[in-house]
């Protein structure tokens, strides 16, 4: 991996849930998911969605841009070899979550990069609490946020996905922090 750029910028959440929430469109695409109600970071909620957004003035959108260097990029991975690299990235995520946790205080919440994957399986498939809820956070997507327009909006990138056995150019993870709360 040639390395990882961390993008970030601050958006007013009044003009972010105008311009780029649609809570009802993303918990119809989140239903077409294997995690849709097996994630606890994932839909559908005890809670209004609406509430969390209208509960802070501020977004400050973190994205992990990780760019690939030239042999990734012309690697000719099996199904198996690509599963494997993207879980490993996958498995970043934690540890780059880190750097948004610790923005996160008393007046604030911090957004997670995609799905959860802090534990092997979720205990929400068996019907108990989350083990991890001082750690566990709603991504920005679950909660109804148009992620790729977003970083194309505002970074100038698209969001690319491996194809063809193949790495993409680079991979954007995207999360961010709710704060100025209300």
């Amino acid at each position: 991996m040639k390395g990882i750029e961390k993008l970030t910028a601050d958006v007013n959440v009044d003009e972010f849930v105008e311009n780029y929430v649609d809570i009802e469109r993303f918990e119809a695409l989140c239903q077409e998911c294997d995690n849709y109600g097996k994630n606890w970071n994932c839909p559908p909620f005890d809670f209004d969605v609406e509430d969390v957004w209208n509960s802070y003035s501020k977004l400050k959108i973190i994205a992990f841009k990780m760019n690939f260097d030239d042999e990734e990029l012309s690697t000719n991975f099996s199904d198996s070899e690509l599963e494997f690299v993207l879980k490993r990235l996958e498995r970043m995520k934690v540890r780059l979550m880190n750097e948004i946790y610790a923005l996160e205080d008393e007046n604030s919440l911090a957004l997670f990069l995609g799905n959860c994957n802090l534990c092997m399986k979720c205990t929400r498939e068996f019907g108990m609490p989350c083990k991890m809820p001082f750690k566990m956070r709603y991504s920005i997507e679950s909660l109804g946020g148009n992620v790729d327009q977003i970083i194309e909006d505002v970074f100038g990138f698209k969001i690319l996905y491996a194809q063809n056995n193949h790495l993409p150019e680079y991979m954007i993870f995207v999360g961010g922090i709710l704060y100025d709360k209300k």
